[in-house]
């Protein structure tokens, strides 16, 4: 059964006249301090022939940049900014905290470098309190949360394309290696691969029972999470529902609407439905555009020369086994709602027909290089993948003290470095000022590749820097 989403008559009357557009509520004068004024009904811009990135983008860029209010409904005095819908134990006196929440009241207050949706200095940093999402008192004790710098959004509508086609293809394999053990009657064991990238392996009993314990960055359900420096979030429609409600105290309906809470207005502050399916779209549409990373133009012959070097060098000593250059990309069609997006989040089965965006109709995808097959080639310059990258001699990136969504304190998942010249600070905490020290900071999985730049003769290492400073976001 389709959900139902109930708008203003004034609103519904014009998105009724219409279809598809994003309207803004006519009864606020226009110097109000609201921001979230304008809808889109999901339903009739799927059923229409418009374009939906025309339709969504442009209303997503004013939501990313916008400054929430309590107008809007900013602010959970009796809620937590947990994923799921938390009450709180003990109501805190203040609006705005580093540990518990809020902590910014726009998207674009952390993710501002070079661009609006891109990386954050480490004064933009966050502390993700797992376990904690009901403190009461303002803290940044590492016993309490995690320190995170402010990952850059450019490219990720093709990261999450990648991530949901490796998950099916994954799936697959499980798939096969079922109905393979049940034919032959005994246990099969198979390796699972997708776009070059190994992820363990998996054994099928004939009964239907799996033995997950050699899987290999992964989690049991062969789920590919790829937002957060964990790799802990499916999907940007899921990322954005989280951030709203912990970043800023606006409640999604889509999770904390009465359906999945049993109020309109879960967090006690007045404000019933804050943001709706469309709002959330909106935002999905502008972070899944936002143009991928390039490389610098017009580099001065010895840059030139030092990062042409320098990138044989970083795949010579192994650094692109986890930083790998490029995936191929079969399907340029973003889905939202998306297949893999869960109880909480909108879901394909919440909607007749989902929102379909063509990432290829836009300029900065045509550019991209395509293989013999025809495939999309995305340079992230990563795998998708969870790697432990610390050890005890160096546990540079195993500093952290909680566990997140049960990923260990020492894995992370690999970043994508296609974009790393315009993100400093480095690093998970943005702690580390260069290059060459978030490469010393490497241990675990990692190591060997660590030894082997240190190694190096000082030109060839300052050879690898040069070609990392070269790839760049767009200003």
């Amino acid at each position: 059964m389709t959900r139902q989403f109930f708008l203003r008559p004034s609103l519904l009357l014009a998105l009724l006249l219409f279809p598809g557009t994003a309207v803004a509520d006519p009864d606020l004068p226009p110097w109000s301090e609201r921001v979230l004024t304008e809808d889109v009904d999901l339903e009739a811009l799927a059923a229409s022939s418009d374009d939906p990135i025309a339709r969504l983008q442009p209303l997503g860029e004013e939501l990313f940049k916008a400054k929430f209010t309590t107008l809007d409904g900013a602010g959970r005095p009796d809620a937590t900014g947990a994923i799921v819908p938390t009450k709180v134990r003990r109501k805190s006196h203040l609006t705005f905290q580093r540990l518990a929440g809020l902590d910014a009241n726009a998207c674009a207050s952390c993710h501002n470098e070079p661009v609006t949706g891109g990386a954050g200095s480490f004064t933009a940093n966050v502390f993700v309190s797992e376990g904690f999402e009901s403190a009461d008192f303002d803290t940044i004790d590492p016993q309490f949360s995690n320190e995170r710098n402010t990952n850059a959004l450019q490219g990720a509508g093709l990261i999450e394309l990648l991530a949901r086609e490796m998950t099916t293809d994954l799936r697959a394999q499980r798939k096969a290696l079922l109905k393979k053990a049940r034919a032959n009657g005994q246990p099969e064991k198979a390796t699972l691969e997708s776009k070059g990238v190994s992820f363990g392996s998996l054994t099928a009993a004939p009964d239907g029972t799996l033995d997950v314990s050699k899987l290999d960055g992964i989690d049991d359900d062969l789920t590919l999470r790829p937002f957060s420096q964990k790799g802990v979030f499916a999907s940007l429609r899921q990322f954005t529902v989280n951030a709203m409600n912990a970043h800023h105290g606006i409640q999604p309906s889509e999770r904390f609407g009465s359906v999945w809470s049993g109020s309109d207005d879960f967090d006690g502050d007045g404000h019933v439905d804050e943001m709706s399916p469309g709002q959330v779209s909106a935002l999905v549409a502008f972070q899944a555009t936002l143009p991928a990373p390039t490389r610098k133009q017009d580099l001065p012959e010895v840059w030139q020369a030092a990062a042409e070097a320098g990138e044989t060098l970083f795949s010579e000593i192994g650094c692109s086994t986890c930083h790998v250059p490029s995936l191929p990309l079969e399907s340029l069609l973003f889905q939202d709602p998306g297949p893999f997006d869960t109880a909480g989040t909108l879901r394909q089965s919440d909607v007749d027909t989902p929102l379909v965006y063509d990432l290829g109709t836009l300029d900065w995808v045509k550019a991209l290089p395509r293989d013999d097959q025809g495939r999309v080639l995305v340079p992230l310059f990563g795998d998708l993948k969870r790697h432990k990258i610390a050890d005890a001699q160096n546990d540079t990136f195993g500093n952290e003290l909680l566990a997140q969504r049960f990923v260990a304190r020492d894995v992370f998942i690999t970043a994508e470095l296609w974009g790393i010249g315009s993100t400093a600070p480095y690093g998970h905490r943005g702690d580390l000022t260069t290059l060459n020290e978030v490469i010393l900071a490497h241990g675990g999985e990692a190591a060997d590749s660590r030894k082997a730049y240190e190694g190096l003769p000082e030109t060839e290492r300052q050879s690898i820097i040069a070609f990392l400073r070269s790839l760049e976001i767009a200003e």
